[in-house]
């Protein structure tokens, strides 16, 4: 192997006889680098996509969530209340009532949800991080807190006088069509005191009321509720948490963590990130089989060596390992390079802001060392190939002496 190793180092530094052999040699080389940068770009690229796409799911979604598993809303014991304010790894809880509703503001109308939530829902959920305009709830019944996009829709401000309240229509339970259609909704009139933004899905869905608002227009009891959710301490065995939670609800409701509640939007990344490593991964390909090329044109110019190699006592498996051992340092070495500059350019990105992709948000980037893990082994397992295939040509006849 050291013999191999040597010829193979002597053979990649020095250049070839022939001109062209040195620039076949040298495109190879850089469709190495130019291979291992794209990748490593495009994983980092695809990191920060990912961080920046559920940093909004962070700030509106819980750590856990419990649901009934039938109908919309479950009981909600103070027996099992006391349980759970007991129960080790649970940080905070907040009752939660949602249902969809209809909204009118003077002369617009739209459907909506609304999330009614107690006094501790600030501790599970960081409101602060979502309101950008007015305050948030309090004790006050007759506030909500509505999403930029319905704000917008309903040419609704905070804050407005008792003459342009926003009405919020629930139809009320029952069968057949009532004759008097005004009796078929529940109606309250309430003040908007702030507007959130957290992303343009959720802008449009929700507003927060208090939990007795949306209480009283569902008509449901007090020890009722549509969800729980939990803020966890930190450090704890998020899979103990839930069966816990199952032994307190008697394993009549179920629990989903933040990745289960944004299940779409995670196959929907993680997708996405697989056919874009897929398709940088065949441009590679092609590109590191240049490699080989380039190795089938240095063993024809290194013919005459080969042969001399060949008398002097090398096997043929030894000679081929010498042309083996240069494909695939040179892919490493190219590796290596592409590397360092995919760093150095994702590096220029977070601290310079290169790529924009509004005016005021610059493309997010994220370095894991898993990103250089899998460029690493994706480029150099391509070009072991590449080289194995092109050493593999060296045969008898090559080094018989004619």
């Amino acid at each position: 192997m050291n013999f191999s190793l040597y010829i193979a180092k002597r053979y990649l530094f020095s250049p070839g006889s022939s001109n062209a052999i040195n620039i076949i040699a040298s495109i190879a080389a850089a469709g190495v680098v130019i291979g291992a940068m794209s990748l490593f770009i495009v994983l980092s690229g695809f990191a920060g996509l990912k961080d920046f796409s559920l940093q909004f799911s962070n700030y509106f979604d819980p750590d856990l969530k419990i649901f009934p598993t039938e109908g919309k809303t479950f009981k909600f014991k103070a027996a099992q209340k006391e349980q759970l304010a007991k129960l080790q790894g649970i940080a905070e809880y907040s009752e939660v009532i949602e249902e969809r509703v209809f909204l009118e503001y003077k002369d617009k109308q739209k459907t909506a949800f609304i999330k009614g939530v107690d006094a501790n829902y600030s501790k599970v959920i960081y409101t602060d991080s979502i309101l950008v305009l007015g305050d948030w709830l309090t004790n006050n019944d007759f506030q909500v807190v509505a999403g930029n996009a319905i704000s917008r829709e309903l040419s609704m401000g905070v804050g407005q006088t008792y003459t342009s309240l926003l009405n919020i229509y629930v139809p009320k339970p029952g069968k057949g069509i009532p004759n008097d259609i005004t009796k078929a909704f529940s109606k309250e009139s309430v003040v908007n005191t702030g507007i959130y933004n957290i992303n343009e899905e959720l802008n449009h869905k929700y507003i927060f009321s208090t939990i007795h608002l949306a209480r009283k227009l569902l008509n449901l009891p007090k020890n009722e509720v549509t969800h729980i959710e939990l803020k966890l301490t930190d450090n704890v065995d998020e899979a103990e948490v839930i069966n816990e939670l199952n032994k307190i609800f008697e394993n009549k409701v179920e629990v989903k963590n933040r990745v289960q509640l944004n299940d779409t939007l995670y196959k929907m990344l993680n997708t996405e990130n697989l056919v874009s490593y897929l398709v940088i991964t065949l441009i590679a390909v092609i590109a590191l089989f240049n490699v080989a090329g380039a190795i089938i044109m240095m063993i024809i110019d290194k013919k005459e060596n080969i042969r001399t190699l060949y008398s002097l006592g090398a096997n043929l498996n030894r000679i081929r390992r010498v042309f083996l051992l240069q494909g695939s340092l040179m892919t490493v070495l190219g590796t290596f390079l592409g590397l360092a500059l995919g760093l150095t350019i994702i590096l220029l990105q977070q601290h310079y802001e290169l790529l924009m992709i509004t005016p005021s948000l610059a493309y997010p980037t994220r370095i894991t060392p898993l990103s250089f893990v899998i460029v690493f082994f994706t480029i150099t397992t391509i070009g072991f190939i590449a080289s194995l295939l092109a050493s593999s040509r060296i045969s008898q006849n090559l080094v018989s002496v004619k």
